[in-house]
């Protein structure tokens, strides 16, 4: 049912989220200064000459920040239409994004509320091909709830689901793109 949609805040491997606003607190250490376009020139590419790490965790956060703005939309209408998420995710991450969206709009469920996140860069592989980042993130789900559209009521959290749990996006850059979500995993047993 999609209390376990709450529970993992997304089923499976993805994370619902909910708010539609640009996700204010999603990355406070990324204040990246690169465009918002996926094949901008001004994306810190790991290879090119003269970028830092620094400057390249930056723009790993904004996405991070950016994809999950487009995520509490997709949550909030239960459909990844009318979405940016193409731009923040790779086709087998958005897969099992819509595969949690169906079984919400089947479900006649949708979310509603805030987020809170506190995402950092764990690791960085700059020499991998194609580069690879991980973000550990810690999300605050107090404020989230599960909305059953055809009653209007909430629906409970599960009882023994913290409001802060542990997640982690493996990230990638493939040549001439921006970094993008290759897999976002949520474990909501595990509080942070």
């Amino acid at each position: 049912m999609f209390v376990l949609l709450l529970a993992g805040c997304g089923g499976g491997s993805e994370g619902g989220e909910y708010d539609a606003k640009p996700a204010a607190g999603v990355s406070p250490r990324s204040s990246a200064t690169a465009s918002n376009t996926p094949d901008s020139p001004g994306t810190p590419t790991p290879s090119a000459p003269g970028v830092s790490v620094t400057a390249v965790k930056a723009e790993v956060l904004k996405v991070y920040g950016l994809m999950w703005a487009e995520k509490v939309k997709a949550y909030r209408a239960a459909s990844a239409e009318g979405t940016d998420l193409k731009q923040y995710m790779t086709p087998d991450a958005l897969r099992a994004l819509e595969a949690d969206l169906a079984r919400m709009s089947k479900e006649h469920t949708a979310m509603r509320g805030d987020l809170g996140h506190e995402p950092e860069v764990a690791a960085l592989a700059v020499d991998a091909q194609p580069p690879t980042a991980t973000v550990k993130d810690c999300v605050d789900g107090a404020r989230w709830q599960t909305l059953d559209t055809t009653t209007g009521w909430r629906i409970p959290p599960p009882a023994d689901q913290p409001a802060r749990y542990a997640a982690t996006a493996r990230m990638e850059q493939r040549a001439g793109e921006r970094w993008k979500v290759a897999e976002y995993t949520a474990d909501r047993t595990r509080s942070c």
